[in-house]
C-alpha cells in the first residue's frame, strides 16, 4: 500500500517494492488529485504483485509508477534521479539553499561536501550510495582524528541535501544512514580555572590535543575578567576592540551574535541590549535581551562617540592600514609569482576605491583578538567564546538561578547547561569541609542506648552515625 505524505503542500507517496522503500514525488496538486494518484499506484503495485503485469527490464520502479505503468522508450534506468551524482547534488542543493540562508551556513555546507567528496568522489551516483559507503567515510575521517560530532554533521549535511533532491523530484529512495556506527567520543571537560588547568598541564600526562581541550575549557573569574578588560583597554589597536571585549564578557553573547549587533540594539535608557540569535530556534531569527552593566554602558558610550557610521555596532573605520580588504591600495602580489623588483611589485598595485564602514568578518574579529592578547598572560585564551564561558560560570558560581542564566545567554542544550553547573574550587572545598572537615572527624560518635534506636525509628528520626 502506498502512503500519501503532504510536505507543506507538496505531495509524495511512499511505498515498498521488493523489500525496499521508495518515494515518488507527485508535486503541488490538490489533495483529491494526490489521493487519486496514490490509489492508482496501489492498483499498479497490486497488479505487479499478482504477476498480472511485469516491470520491463531495466526500468526503474519509480519511473514506472510516475508514468502510470507506461514509461517512455529508451533506457529509463538513466533518468534524472539515477544520473544525479554527488558533485551535482552539492552544487544544486547549495545553490537552492543559498536564498535566505546565512552565509556561514552555506560555507559550512561546502566544507562538509568537500570532505564527503574526498571519500566518495564527485562522480558517485547517488542511486548507488549504500550504508557501507557512508561507513567508509566515517572510518576515514575518524582515522584522521576528526571528532564524532563533526563527522555526524557531515553525514547530516548529505542527508539534508538528499531530502531536498527528493522534494524536487531529482532523487528517489531512502537515505542509507540507518545503523551507522560512529567512534566513541570523550565528554568535554568541565570548565575550569586557570590554576586548575596549569596544574594538569604541568603534570605532563596529556597529549597536545588534550591540552588544547583543557584551554578551551578555561573560564576567568570576576577579578580576572576585570584585569583582562583593563589590559585590552590599554593595548587594543582599534577603538572598537575594547567595547567588543566588554560586550562579550558582560552579556555572554556568541561571536556571531556580537558581529550581527546594530547600533539600534543598544538601549541606554532601558538599560539593555538586544542580541540577534542564530542558534536557538531552527529556521527562525530570534532575539533575546541582556542587561547593560555600568562598565559596558560606559564602554559603548565612548565607542559611539567615535563610531565611523553605518548600522553595525562593531565595525572598522573606512580605511585600515595593511588590511587586505580595507587598505588604501589593492593588487599586491604574494607567493612564488611575486615579482622580485620593486618596480615589478608596484606595477600591479592600484588605488582602491572608497571603502565604506562595514561589519567585521569572522576572520577579522579572530585576527584582532589574537593580536590584542599576543605576548601577554592572556595569550592562552582561545577566542571570544572564553568570555562567554567565563560570564556564565561566574553567574553559576554566585548561585544565580539557572533559568535567569539561560534567559540571558540563550541556552537550549541540557548538555551545555550541565557543563556550566559548577562552582569555583574554593567554594567546593568549603562546602565539603563544612561537613567532613577536621572538626567532624574529631567529634566522637555516641552509640544509642538499648531501645533508643527503636524509639527514634518509630518517631521518624534516625540515630547519628
Amino acid at each position: 500500500m502506498a502512503s500519501l505524505q503532504d510536505r507543506n503542500g507538496t505531495f509524495r507517496f511512499i511505498f515498498r517494492f521488493r523489500g525496499k522503500q521508495h518515494f515518488v514525488l507527485i508535486g503541488k496538486v490538490s489533495p483529491e488529485e494526490a489521493k487519486a494518484k496514490a490509489a492508482y499506484v496501489d492498483y499498479l503495485l497490486l497488479r505487479l504483485k499478482q504477476r498480472l503485469i511485469d516491470l520491463p527490464p531495466g526500468v526503474d520502479i519509480v519511473a514506472f509508477l510516475q508514468f502510470d505503468g507506461r514509461p517512455p522508450e529508451g533506457d529509463v534506468a538513466k533518468t534524472v534521479a539515477r544520473a544525479l551524482t554527488l558533485g551535482k547534488l552539492r552544487d544544486r542543493s547549495l545553490a537552492a539553499r543559498g536564498e535566505g540562508r546565512e552565509a556561514s551556513t552555506i560555507k559550512t555546507g561546502r566544507i562538509h561536501f568537500k570532505h564527503l567528496v574526498a571519500t566518495l568522489g564527485e562522480s558517485l551516483l547517488l542511486a548507488e550510495l549504500t550504508q557501507s559507503d557512508l561507513q567508509r567515510h566515517i572510518a576515514r575521517r575518524a582515522k584522521l582524528g576528526i571528532s564524532a560530532t563533526t563527522i555526524r554533521k557531515e553525514v547530516t549535511t548529505l542527508r539534508t541535501a538528499w531530502h531536498w533532491a527528493m522534494d524536487v523530484g531529482e532523487l528517489t529512495g531512502e537515505y542509507p544512514n540507518k545503523g551507522l556506527i560512529y567512534p566513541k567520543e570523550d565528554e568535554l571537560p568541565p570548565y575550569q580555572t586557570r590554576e586548575e588547568i596549569e596544574r594538569q598541564v604541568a603534570a605532563g600526562s596529556q597529549t597536545p590535543d588534550e591540552v588544547d581541550a583543557l584551554w578551551e575549557a578555561l573560564y576567568l573569574r570576576t577579578h580576572e575578567i576585570a584585569e583582562l578588560l583593563a589590559y585590552v583597554r590599554e593595548n587594543a589597536r582599534h577603538t572598537w576592540i575594547y567595547p567588543l571585549f566588554c560586550m562579550a564578557a558582560h552579556t555572554g553573547a556568541r561571536r556571531s551574535e556580537l558581529l550581527a549587533m546594530r547600533v539600534a540594539d543598544v538601549d541606554f535608557e532601558g538599560g539593555g541590549v538586544t542580541i540577534r540569535e542564530k542558534k536557538r530556534l531552527k529556521g527562525k531569527r530570534s532575539t533575546r535581551r541582556a542587561p547593560l552593566t555600568p562598565l559596558l554602558s560606559e564602554a559603548l558610550r565612548e565607542w559611539l562617540k567615535v563610531h565611523p557610521g553605518g548600522p553595525t555596532l562593531f565595525c572598522h573605520a573606512a580605511e585600515v592600514e595593511r588590511s587586505k580588504k580595507r587598505s588604501r591600495t589593492t593588487g599586491h602580489k604574494s607567493g612564488e609569482d611575486r615579482p622580485s623588483s620593486l618596480m615589478g611589485r608596484g606595477a600591479t598595485v592600484e588605488r582602491r576605491g572608497e571603502v565604506a564602514p562595514s561589519s567585521l568578518t569572522t576572520d577579522e574579529s579572530q585576527s584582532h583578538f589574537r593580536t590584542t592578547v599576543k605576548g601577554s598572560k592572556w595569550e592562552v585564551l582561545k577566542g571570544l567564546h572564553t568570555l562567554r564561558h567565563s560570564m556564565i560560570s561566574c553567574l553559576a558560581a554566585a548561585g544565580i538561578d539557572q533559568r535567569i542564566i539561560d534567559d540571558i545567554v540563550g541556552h537550549t542544550s541540557p548538555e551545555m547547561q550541565r557543563r556550566y553547573r559548577h562552582l569555583t574550587p574554593a567554594l567546593k572545598t568549603q562546602a565539603v569541609a563544612s561537613v567532613f572537615g577536621q572538626g567532624s572527624l574529631d567529634r566522637p560518635v555516641t552509640p544509642p542506648r538499648a531501645g533508643e534506636a527503636g524509639r527514634a525509628a518509630g518517631s521518624g528520626g534516625a540515630p547519628d552515625g
